[in-house]
């Protein structure tokens, strides 16, 4: 499946149980004050996308990356899912959770973005779904999406009562504690057999 036109890509924040848990009490400090009651997103703006195969730059200064595999639902309409896609939402590591800032996501190249967009009658049902990240051909984490505390649906359904997306739009359902750190010259391989594999490089900036 190909896509017209590619959209807003949004990233979502705190949809694992196990992110959760490891902010623990964190989440009951000022000024929030308890968990959050709706989805927590952010965007990845165009200049972070890299096509699958391509090589994203580690920033002069930063000695590794974390790896953030996940999937977008990818919209035909409002409230209508076009298919599916893999995604490595790829950030510097840091301490914030509920605003992440700009200078650690959105880089350019921080998102892998796979070139296969399969629809939901082939590719499955999310809550089912399963990624395997490997780092230079060996297994790191496996991505189980049982554990969600959205899933897909319920994920669309509570952004869409905030928010209009459009055709082309891209929302992520998340990514688990446990992600990868990689450094330059490592490869990373996200797979899925429905949505097949996405590979991205990572190299040193060039000065």
């Amino acid at each position: 499946m190909s896509l017209v036109r590619r959209g807003t890509v949004y990233g979502t924040l705190m949809n694992f149980r196990g992110e959760l848990d490891a902010l623990g009490d964190k989440m009951k400090q000022a000024p929030y004050d308890g968990p959050p009651q709706a989805p927590v997103l952010y965007v990845k703006p165009a200049n972070t996308w890299t096509e699958n195969g391509g090589s994203i730059a580690i920033p002069a200064g930063v000695q590794e990356v974390a790896v953030g595999a996940t999937v977008a639902m990818v919209m035909k309409s409002a409230r209508e899912i076009a298919g599916f896609v893999l995604m490595n939402d790829v950030t510097i590591p840091h301490d914030s959770f509920y605003r992440p800032p700009v200078k650690f996501n959105c880089r350019d190249g921080f998102l892998g973005i796979g070139d296969r967009i399969r629809a939901r009658n082939e590719a499955g049902d999310p809550a089912v779904f399963k990624l395997e990240v490997r780092v230079n051909g060996e297994l790191k984490q496996t991505v189980r999406f049982s554990q969600l505390v959205r899933p897909a649906d319920q994920l669309l359904a509570d952004v869409s009562e905030f928010m209009t997306l459009g055709e082309g739009d891209m929302l992520m359902l998340g990514c688990d504690v446990g992600r990868p750190l990689v450094r330059a010259g490592d490869c990373v391989e996200i797979k899925m057999p429905a949505l097949g594999t996405l590979t991205n490089t990572f190299v040193a900036e060039a000065a």
